[in-house]
């Protein structure tokens, strides 16, 4: 007797398989890749940069692309902007990253750039994320590319251009700054994910006012993570008959803390330590302290600080309250034996110190017009007087001749010469009367 074979079921086209594949893949995509928006209209924030009468919305709307750089912090729109640009301009667009593409993986998409404009004639944009952390060699690579228009290079970077783009690539490219989005900015990013298809909509989720408030503060003008958040936030969120209330206590559990923008080897670095000596300077505790806790909290070394307040102990108060100078060195060493997060109390007391005691910065103006003076004159001679005479020659040459010992001349200390003769005159130290001085 012969066996019925059982039939297999018949296989999907593998085009049918791929696309509900993709469909499968965008439904369960994070929150912020669903929401990520396709053209300028959809796009928020950044009107000095792509509003209706500037200089890169004619160029789109033109068609006429330039190469350009994106500059901005994180999740400022940048890798969105460039694939929006690529889109509405139809140009082919090819994605590298700073941190893990190569050489190669550049010249390859070079040569699929001079390829597709030979036989499609469409152009190619290529856009390198995070292009700061590409070397000098293989910024050099990119240039002659720029340069002949095989590709349109739109660059982004959180790092000042400046100084992490080499000199020629950084002269053939548009320079856009991209500012941190506004509360009201990320506000109308969390409305629209509650109410778009591509986010919440027809789920009845709400948020609190408050819980909203802490979101778009707290996110640091971040749209990435105002959207992160708020998908975390909704998942911890239980659903009852009326629907989900996000709560200002779930939100705070699903950032655990603000997350604060600082980067030890980038701008935001050296803008938060200006700030922090310049309110020092201006005698101000209050924004002192400030500034101080953002460097702390975002995982400073205290011994950059406290390195710092020993520079501008001397640098700007200095003779005006010579406690200064002992005490940063104390709170430096303070700093080294115990470590943080106890030390933290050593730097926020002599910073309270630093920015309320009298300032003077005569010591490091008179040093200063000193240095002028010897980068000037650079080996003029020492005077006669000044100089010791351990032998015959010496002495007979007048080396010494003259010199008072001005502990056997109290009050004639000036009447000899301790200057080179053409310094003669010159003056660098010239102290203020200070009001806090004691008469």
């Amino acid at each position: 007797m012969a066996t019925r074979r059982r039939s297999s079921p018949t296989p999907e086209p593998p085009a049918l398989f791929d696309a509900r594949a993709a469909e499968d893949l965008a439904a369960h995509a994070p929150l912020a890749d669903r929401l990520r928006p396709e053209t300028l209209a959809d796009f928020v924030g950044q009107e000095t940069v792509i509003g209706t009468t500037t200089i890169l919305r004619q160029a789109i709307a033109n068609d006429e692309l330039f190469s350009m750089l994106f500059w901005g912090p994180p999740g400022s729109g940048k890798t969105t902007l460039a694939r929006i640009i690529a889109k509405q301009t139809k140009a082919a667009f090819i994605a590298l990253s700073g941190v893990f593409s190569s050489k190669d993986d550049l010249l390859q998409s070079v040569e699929a750039a001079r390829d597709r404009q030979k036989l499609h004639q469409q152009r190619t944009i290529l856009f390198v994320d995070e292009i700061h952390r590409w070397n000098k060699a293989q910024q050099d690579a990119l240039l002659p590319y720029v340069e002949s228009g095989v590709v349109t290079l739109i660059g982004a970077t959180t790092e000042n251009p400046s100084f992490e783009v080499i000199a020629p690539l950084l002269s053939r490219c548009k320079v856009f700054v991209l500012e941190r989005l506004s509360p009201d900015h990320l506000t109308q990013i969390v409305r629209h994910a509650l109410d778009t298809p591509r986010g919440y909509a027809g789920q009845s989720i709400s948020i609190e006012p408050k819980a909203l408030e802490l979101l778009t503060t707290a996110s640091n003008g971040d749209a990435r993570t105002v959207l992160n958040t708020l998908e975390l936030a909704v998942k911890a969120t239980p659903a009852s008959d009326h629907g989900r209330m996000i709560t200002l206590a779930t939100v705070a559990e699903a950032f655990q803390r603000p997350l604060l923008l600082y980067d030890k080897q980038g701008e935001e670095h050296y803008n938060i330590i200006s700030a922090f000596i310049k309110s020092m300077r201006g005698s101000q505790p209050d924004a002192a302290l400030y500034w101080l806790g953002r460097m702390l909290e975002a995982g400073e070394d205290p011994l950059f600080v406290a390195r710092r307040m020993v520079i501008f102990a001397s640098e700007d108060v200095s003779m005006a309250d010579t406690h200064a100078l002992p005490l940063a060195v104390a709170c430096f060493e303070a700093c080294d034996k115990i470590g943080m997060p106890e030390c933290a109390i050593n730097l926020a007391h002599v910073v309270t110190y630093l920015a309320t005691c009298p300032k003077s910065n005569e010591t490091y103006v008179a040093y200063g017009k000193a240095v002028a003076d010897v980068q000037t004159g650079l080996n003029d001679p020492v005077p006669l007087n000044l100089r010791n005479a351990p032998t015959k020659l010496m002495k007979e040459l007048g080396y010494h001749r003259g010199y008072k010992y001005s502990h056997d001349h109290e009050g004639q200390e000036g009447e000899q010469e301790y200057l080179p003769p053409k310094l003669r005159n010159s003056r660098y130290y010239i102290p203020k009367r200070n009001p806090f001085w004691p008469s």
